[in-house]
Parts: C-alpha cells; structure tokens; sequence
C-alpha cells in the first residue's frame, strides 16, 4: 500500500534536497574560474585584442592597452610567454606581487581573486598566459547584477516545487472534500455508496478510510432502512387490535346488558393481545440499550429456569435439558433469558404432545451453541431466510404470534457477538441456536 505518510514524508524532504542541492550547485557554478572568464564583460575578447595590438603595434602599445582597462574595469592583468616571463610589464604592482606570494599558502586573505587563461594566438603561433587580478568588491558587483541565470534555476525550481505541492495538497484536500460531502449526505439520511467508490480504489489511507466509510454507510442505511420498516410493521400491527377493539367498543355501546355482559371477554382478550404485542415490540427495542457491562452467565441455570416455567405453562409438554461441563459464557442474562424464553415457547407452540423438546447447550471451536429443538413440522426452506425478520411468520404457521420471538433472540445473538441459526432438524422438527462467542479462559494461579 502507498502510504500517505511516506509520500508527504518523501515530499518534504526531495523539496528540502532539490533547493540545499540546486544552491550548492548554482554556488558552486558562480564561483568557477570558467564562469568568470567567459561572462565577465572586463574580459572579453581581452587575449584576442591584446595579442592583434602587441603583434601589429608592439610592446607599448599593448603596455597602454592594459593601462586603459584597468582605468576602467579596476582589473590588473599580466602576460607571460611560455617559460613564464613577463612579455610587458602589465598592470600589476611588483609591491602587490611580493604580498601575493607571502600570502601563496593562504590564497583567501588576498584582496582580489587572482584568474588565469591561454590563449595561442592564429597568425604567428604564439602562446600567451593572462593572470588576471579582479578585487573582491569589484567581483561581488559583478555578481549582483549577472544573476539572470541563477534566478531563472531557482525560479524553475521554484515552480516544481510549487507543482509537486498543489498535487499533494489536492491529493490530499480532495479526498477529505468527498469525505466531508458524504458525512453531510450520511447525515441527512441521503448516502449513496457509489459517493466513494472511486476514492475507495486508492491504494492509502483515504483509500481504506472510505473504505470503511462506505460500509459505515451501508450498515446504517440498513439500520435506517430496517427502522423506517419496523415502524411501518408497527403501524400495521397495531392497526389490527386497535380495529378490533373499535369494533367490539361500538358493539357493546349499542347492546343490551346481557349482550353487553358476553362482550367484555372479547375486549378482555383483544386488550391482552394489545399488551403482550407492546411488550414484544419494547422488549425488541430495548435490546438496543447499554446494558452496561457484560457479566458471566451461568447456562445451567439459565436453562432449568426455562425448563420450570415451560413446564409449568404447558404440564403436557416435556423439556429435557443437557449442558456440557465447564461451558464459560459473557454476557448478559436478563437479554439471554427473554431469548431463550422466546425460542422455548416458539417450539411449545409447534411440538406436539409425547414429543420432548431439547434444550442443549455445548462449546465447539471457541463458541458456545445454546440449542432449542422441537419435533413439529418444521419450514419450508424458502422461507427459512426471512425468519427472525420483525413481524414476519411463515405462511404454513397457523399457532397465534406476532412474528418477534425470533426478531428478538436474532438481536440478542447479534448484541454478543453472535448469530441465531435457525434450521429444519435432519431428523425431523425445527432447531433454533444462539451461537455465541465463548468466554476467554483464564489461567489460574498455582
């Protein structure tokens, strides 16, 4: 993956080395004899000059040529032949010639920046070595006012550097501009996954931050989705027995006392219907609280307390139970119980008489399975899928409901960690298993 960490880490420091780099390179470009020699304006064309002047005219008239440039440029200048003696006598001073050569050890003390050249002359042959003495002032002048070359370099650098920076400042300043958009759409409820798909495709930190974002988005758009039609559900639900009980309101308002007598079981019963449906519709919200922290559970009592109170609700109806030993669970009971009471009764609706239902509880590869098995007809596989949605109950179900039980115990299984699997046993009957983490072994102290 390319980090973004190292591309603003490489960035910073590449514009770090390409400025320190180029100045060091222009410095030391400025500060060669070469580039002196060929861009002075006091030296050129000097040699060429001169040796047409000596050649042509002789000795004093190149003597009064060097005297005339050092009168304007401030520049001593000497001529030597090839053994290294002087042709004329030039312009530098013999006091300054003694003081050069004490200093010969440490030629940075000197006044001036001493240059040399060749120069073979094309009509007689001769070679002639200028030593040019240019003061410092003099030179440091001259560079102020010849900086047209090292001012357009930096400028160059200037603008890669400028370039390479709106890129990682766009590479960086667009992302979060989408990301902002998306948080706003997220948060009117408007998101669209397709919004970051493309920033999803980078291969950084943006890159797996939408990523993430994305599957935010998607889990609360369902969340969002499954509300809006829980709602909708709850709507339809409680239209039923509110109807119903309308009905039953304006037929006693109208009947005798003697029929009127015969109606308040109706009301009686539509009422309790009315009641246990808002506490399933409750008990299903609340599985969405903080419950605060989870706590151990102990399963063999868990299951014989829905072992008593099913036998004690249905006496025809028998109810084994085998737990495994040692089985270590975190979580929390109360949500545990209503779950499990859930599937127990969802499986007395459908066992039939003589036919014990199972309760089992047993830990395979880290996870604790806490099974309700009953021997009724089963579902029908198409409709397996959709069983645990709110208010949703199969078409061949016939035993009275509201389609939560099992929306109830999916919720549990899913606040620890875990999933509801819901199954036609192979054997015959339907199976209902909250399948949750186990708890972490502890070791304990010897």
């Amino acid at each position: 993956m390319r980090s973004l960490f190292w591309r603003i880490f490489a960035s910073f420091w590449l514009a770090i080395v390409l400025v320190a780099g180029l100045s060091m390179v222009m410095g030391r470009v400025l500060n060669q004899d070469a580039w002196i020699l060929s861009q002075h304006p006091a030296l050129q064309g000097v040699p060429e000059q001169w040796a047409s002047i000596y050649e042509s005219k002789g000795q004093q008239a190149a003597q009064e040529y060097l005297q005339q440039r050092k009168r304007d440029f401030r520049i001593d200048t000497q001529v030597l032949d090839d053994s290294g003696n002087a042709i004329i006598q030039g312009t530098f001073p013999p006091r300054a010639a003694a003081f050069e050569k004490r200093q010969h050890d440490d030629p940075r003390r000197l006044p001036w920046r001493r240059l040399t050249t060749e120069y073979t002359s094309p009509s007689s042959g001769d070679t002639y070595l200028f030593i040019y003495r240019i003061p410092h002032p003099e030179l440091d002048d001259w560079h102020r006012g010849s900086l047209f070359l090292p001012v357009s370099a930096l400028g160059i650098a200037f603008l890669v550097l400028t370039a390479l920076s709106l890129l990682l400042t766009l590479s960086i300043t667009r992302p979060l501009g989408q990301l902002r958009g998306a948080v706003h759409d997220l948060g009117q409820a408007a998101y669209q996954q397709h919004t970051l798909a493309r920033l999803s495709t980078r291969r950084d930190e943006f890159g797996v931050l939408a990523g993430d974002f994305n599957r935010m988005g998607e889990r609360l758009q369902d969340l969002i989705s499954s509300q809006r039609q829980l709602l909708r559900d709850v709507s339809h639900e409680l239209r039923s027995p509110l109807a119903r009980l309308r009905i039953a309101l304006a037929l006693a308002e109208r009947a005798e006392p003697e029929e009127r007598v015969k109606l308040w079981p109706r009301l009686e019963r539509e009422c309790d219907r009315l009641e246990a449906l808002i506490s399933e519709i409750l008990a299903l919200a609340r599985m969405d609280a903080n419950l605060g922290a989870a706590q151990a559970v102990d399963i063999t009592a868990l299951f014989a307390s829905r072992q008593q109170e099913a036998e004690l609700n249905e006496p025809e109806q028998r109810i084994v139970v085998a737990v495994e030993p040692a089985l270590s669970l975190l979580g929390w009971p109360d949500m545990l119980e209503r779950a499990l009471d859930n599937l127990v009764r969802n499986a007395l609706r459908f066992n039939p008489a003589g036919q014990a239902i199972e309760l089992r509880a047993e830990q395979t590869d880290g996870r604790v399975r806490l099974s309700v098995r009953d021997h009724g007809p089963g579902v029908l596989p198409e409709h397996l899928a959709r069983l645990g949605e709110p208010f949703f109950r199969a078409p061949e179900q016939t035993a009275p409901g509201h389609g939560l039980g099992l929306a109830i115990a999916r919720r549990a299984a899913e606040r620890h960690g875990g999933i509801l699997e819901l199954a036609n046993h192979a054997q015959g009957g339907f199976v209902a298993s909250l399948v949750l983490p186990a708890a972490p072994q502890t070791g304990k102290p010897h």
